[in-house]
């Protein structure tokens, strides 16, 4: 989105104020996304070979019995 606001504002008026905020938001954005997909690729790859565990591990369960 930025970068056709960018490119349409600096076709019709070059160095504006418009077009340099839509670029500056163009790059903090694409910046933003590189990064967040950067540690996200990292993390997956940190992943690869563990075992998956989507439960509590089973432990005994050691009941009190009552002294009579």
């Amino acid at each position: 989105m930025w970068a056709v606001s960018a490119a349409l504002v600096g076709r019709d008026d070059p160095g504006s104020r418009q077009m340099w905020v839509s670029v500056v938001f163009l790059v903090v954005f694409t910046g933003l996304l590189s990064v967040t997909s950067l540690w996200l690729w990292r993390q997956q790859a940190g992943r690869v070979g563990r075992p998956v565990h989507h439960a509590a591990p089973r432990r005994m369960v050691r009941r009190r019995q009552a002294n009579a």
